[in-house]
Order: C-alpha cells, then sequence, then structure tokens
C-alpha cells in the first residue's frame, strides 16, 4: 500500500498518515509533482521550506535573531508555509509540540545558542513523547568556523558545538549545515529520520547560506520513503490476552497511555477501550493565538498552589501568589481580536460557561478560570502521594 502525503490546508490531516506510516506497505511523503526551480530561486532556505511543505507542514513557529532573519524570508517565501511568530523559543518549541501531536510533524525556528538552549527544553519533552519535531537554528557564518573567534549569542568561547552538544541527547539525528554540497543531503537525512524514528531533529544552517543558490536545489526533489512498522503478531496476540485478563479481574481499573500510541497510530483504539482521554495546555502565547484567530477554549484549574506536591512533601514552597488570570488574559487581548474570559467556582457556573463558549462566543478564543479548594483531590492522589514521598526519602544502602 502506498500512501501519498502532500500539503495541507486545515488543521486537520487529509489522512492519518501525515508524518507518519501506514502499518503495512510503504508511505511516500511528497507534494504533486513541480518542475525544476529556476537557479536564482533554487536556493537552500527555499528548499528547505518545499521540503517542509511536503511532509504536511504549513505552519512554522519562529522567534527571529541574528542567524537567522534570511533563512525567515526564505520561509516566509514559500506560498505554502505560514510562520507564526512567537512570544519566545520555549513557546515555539511547545506550538511545534502541539502541531505535531495534530499533525503528524511540526517545525520550529531559533536562533543560534540563545535560542537554541531556550528551546531545548520543549525539544526534550518532544523527544520523551515520540514527536517528529524539526528544529531548525540559525547558525554562525560559515566562514567563522574554525577561525577561534569569541561570537555574540553564544557562551563566550571559540568552539561553536555546545549548542550541538546539547541537542544530542534529545535528537534522533543532528545536522550542521555549513557547507552547500552536503546541504540537501543533510536536510533530507534529517527530515526523513526524524519521521521515521517520530523524534525530534536538529538542524543547524549558517546565517549566510540561505540565500544561495545550488545545483542540488534545482532538481525536483526525491520523495520521501519510509518502511512500514511491522508487528509481531504472536506478541501482539499475547499481550491483549494478557491485558484482557487484567482488566477483567480489576476492580477499580486505571489505564495510562503513553506516547507509544501515537506512533503505533492507536490512540482512538485506546480512547475506545478507555472512554476517557485528556489534553493538557501552557499559556503566555495567548496573545499570539489571538493574533491568529484560533477559536480554542482553555479551562484553567486554579487550586492556589502545587497540591500534588503538596501530598508527596508539604512545605511554604508549595504556596504561590495566586493570579488574576482571567484579567490577565483580558490584558493581553488588550480589546484587539475576540477573546471571552469567565472566572467560575461551581459546577452549574461551569456549566453555564461550557455553554456559552461553545454557543454565543463559539468563534472566540474562550478562557475559563476554574477556582477549585487547594485540597480537593482524590483518593488515589493521596495514596500516590505517600508512595513517593516513602521513595524519595529511602536512606542510602550501607556501604
Amino acid at each position: 500500500m502506498d500512501t501519498t502525503m502532500g500539503m495541507l490546508d486545515s488543521c486537520k490531516p487529509c489522512n492519518n498518515d501525515v508524518g507518519c506510516p501506514p502499518q503495512n506497505g510503504t508511505a511516500s511523503i511528497q507534494s504533486h509533482p513541480a518542475p525544476a526551480m529556476a537557479s536564482s530561486d533554487a536556493t537552500l532556505g527555499s528548499h528547505l521550506a518545499r521540503r517542509l511543505v511536503q511532509i504536511g507542514v504549513s505552519d512554522v513557529f519562529s522567534v527571529p535573531g541574528d542567524f537567522n532573519l534570511t533563512l525567515l524570508d526564505h520561509l516566509i517565501a514559500e506560498p505554502g508555509l505560514n510562520n507564526v511568530g512567537c512570544c519566545n523559543e520555549l513557546n515555539a518549541g511547545y506550538a511545534a509540540d502541539g502541531y505535531a501531536r495534530s499533525r503528524g510533524v511540526g517545525a520550529c525556528v531559533v536562533t543560534f545558542t540563545v535560542g537554541g538552549l531556550s528551546v531545548i527544553n520543549a525539544i526534550a519533552g518532544a523527544y520523551s513523547e515520540n514527536l517528529p519535531v524539526i528544529c531548525i537554528v540559525g547558525g554562525p557564518n560559515s566562514n567563522d568556523f574554525g577561525t577561534n573567534r569569541i561570537l555574540h549569542h553564544t557562551i563566550g568561547l571559540p568552539d561553536f558545538s555546545q549548542e550541538l552538544q546539547c541537542f544530542k541527547p534529545v535528537t534522533c539525528f543532528q545536522a550542521v549545515v555549513n557547507n552547500l554540497e552536503d546541504a540537501h543531503e543533510l536536510i533530507d537525512t534529517a527530515i526523513s529520520t526524524a519521521l521515521r524514528e517520530s523524534k525530534p531533529v536538529y538542524i543547524s544552517i549558517s546565517c549566510n547560506l540561505s540565500g544561495i543558490p545550488h545545483p542540488t536545489f534545482s532538481r525536483e526533489p526525491i520523495p520521501f520513503a519510509l518502511s512500514p512498522r511491522l508487528s509481531n503478531k504472536m506478541g501482539l496476540e499475547a499481550a491483549v490476552e494478557a491485558t484482557a485478563a487484567l482488566l477483567n479481574k480489576a476492580v477499580k481499573p486505571v489505564m495510562v497511555g503513553g506516547p507509544k500510541l501515537r506512533v503505533a497510530k492507536a490512540c482512538d483504539a485506546f480512547v475506545e477501550l478507555a472512554d476517557a482521554s485528556g489534553y493538557a495546555m501552557t499559556a503566555q502565547d495567548v496573545s499570539t493565538m489571538i493574533r491568529c484567530g484560533q477559536k480554542t477554549i482553555i479551562f484553567l484549574i486554579n487550586n492556589g498552589g502545587y497540591t500534588i506536591e503538596v501530598e508527596i512533601h508539604d512545605g511554604p514552597y508549595n504556596v504561590i501568589k495566586n493570579w488574576n488570570y482571567t484579567g490577565l488574559v483580558d490584558a493581553i487581548h488588550n480589546g484587539q481580536g475576540k477573546c471571552w474570559t469567565t472566572k467560575v467556582h461551581c459546577e452549574e457556573e461551569l456549566i453555564e460557561a461550557i455553554e456559552t463558549a461553545t454557543g454565543e462566543k463559539k468563534d472566540c478564543f474562550c478562557f475559563i478560570e476554574v477556582i477549585v479548594h487547594k485540597d480537593d483531590t482524590s483518593k488515589e492522589l493521596l495514596e500516590w502521594g505517600s508512595r513517593v514521598s516513602a521513595a524519595n526519602s529511602r536512606p542510602p544502602n550501607p556501604q
């Protein structure tokens, strides 16, 4: 079975295989055949932009910096690619993470070191969650490598490899592009590895190379092809039988789904089995969401502190200064764009707020702050906190 994946026009993939191989056969990730590029347009930056579009990325999340400005020029010149400017690099990384969850693959663009080290926590999270995120960094001028110079936006050493070394443990492939001759191969290898391994990759591109044409960029790109993931039928059957046996004898079963479900394309089956699902999100780039006209509903559960930490080990550090979160979102909104906020204190108010958000205010970005008591938690969480506390406080083993 061959599956073709091209440019996407909505927030949903055109099929279930964007950035992921099907269960059987080979997946070809390509757009409709395009004529060879004119030499003046066949630049490194335009090649990267086309490759991102061909794997299903139509939005790239970025923060500008000295070393990536020319690259951003070439990315936004691609008709099929929309640039979403973020408030900071960490937010850009988390946005790419969320995009990869929804679309199968995501991408972010930051500047060298000061940007790369800011985005790395999001990339590490994507690595642990098995998400193919293409992390693109605008790097130093190719002439500066090996010159023993100290550059700005670095940690003050003439060796420029610190950022690369930091990314190695949290990416499955690293490409440092400071030579046009192997740029095509490095970029394509990085992207295909991200899709095959379902992990983030790191691509650093020297700031002076993005706008330079090269013959390798003028050819019609060879479609990406991924080998299928094969399942051990006997092992799968044994696992299903063991799982069913555990569930059938459990009095109060709790099912926890891990990131491997996404790679195996088993999320829907898991939700159907568990008959429940959930999703979490971070903030600050609310301003970006409002500016881009997102019609998202965000629930903020406000319990005034770190309840989960309290159940492990209580102390004054678990109490935080409570903010007026709805007021903060109103300030970010500042009367520009469609935004609606409310604060609820009981179940009746919550039901009414949901009805408003899905009805009268369905065309708005909606923010609902839910006030709960600081000790409003489950018996299971109390028991879990006790077990974690006991595990953390175990004395050292005798030497």
